[in-house]
Order: structure tokens, then sequence, then C-alpha cells
């Protein structure tokens, strides 16, 4: 893993990695905890897409991990469900909206 690669430069990179098409008609936050660092969240409202730090009020599915797993998710190193299964991530809410996550941004 490149060791550039840093929870906030994942973060700024989201909005240009997002796939509009695949959000059609899609209202959901994705709340991201993680253990040692910044919680954030992924507002996706039809076609756009908002992170923000912070907590949400009400979030739709909540995810939570350390800084090291999310970076190896999002960079395809690991499957987010096999991060699951090794009790790497946890997930609260709406758990089937974590499979869409991969379609919503590109790699």
């Amino acid at each position: 893993m490149s060791s550039d690669i840093t929870v906030e430069k994942v973060i700024s990179k989201l909005t240009s990695r997002f796939q509009p098409d695949a959000a059609k008609g899609m209202s959901s936050v994705f709340q991201f905890v993680l253990e040692d660092g910044d919680d954030f969240f992924i507002h996706i409202d039809d076609q756009t897409c908002t992170p923000e730090y912070g907590q949400h009020e009400d979030p739709s599915i909540v995810l939570r991990m350390d800084s090291a797993t999310f970076i190896r998710v999002v960079t395809g190193q690991q499957d987010g469900m096999s991060a699951f299964l090794k009790g790497n991530l946890r997930a609260e809410g709406n758990v089937m909206l974590a499979t869409k996550l991969s379609k919503l941004f590109k790699a």
C-alpha cells in the first residue's frame, strides 16, 4: 500500500470519483466512524455526492472501522465483504447499502 494515501486524501477525491449514473433516484447517507481518525459521512442525493466531516444526525448506514481498513477497502486491496467477515468492518442500519458503495465510485 502506498504510504501517501490518507483518509483525508480519499475524502477529497470522492466527488471526482463519484459516478452519478449509479446514484439515480438514490437518497442515502453513509456514515463512517473511524476508530483512529475523524468521522465523516457521504450524502448521496439523486446523482450528487457531498462528503462532510462529523456525524450525521440520521445516517442510512453506519460503517465502523479503523483508517487502515478504510484505505485498504477504497483502494481495492481488501474487499468490503472480507473486511466485514474478518471483523475489521462493522455495519449498522441498512447494510444492503454497503454493497452499493463500490458501484458509486470509480476505483
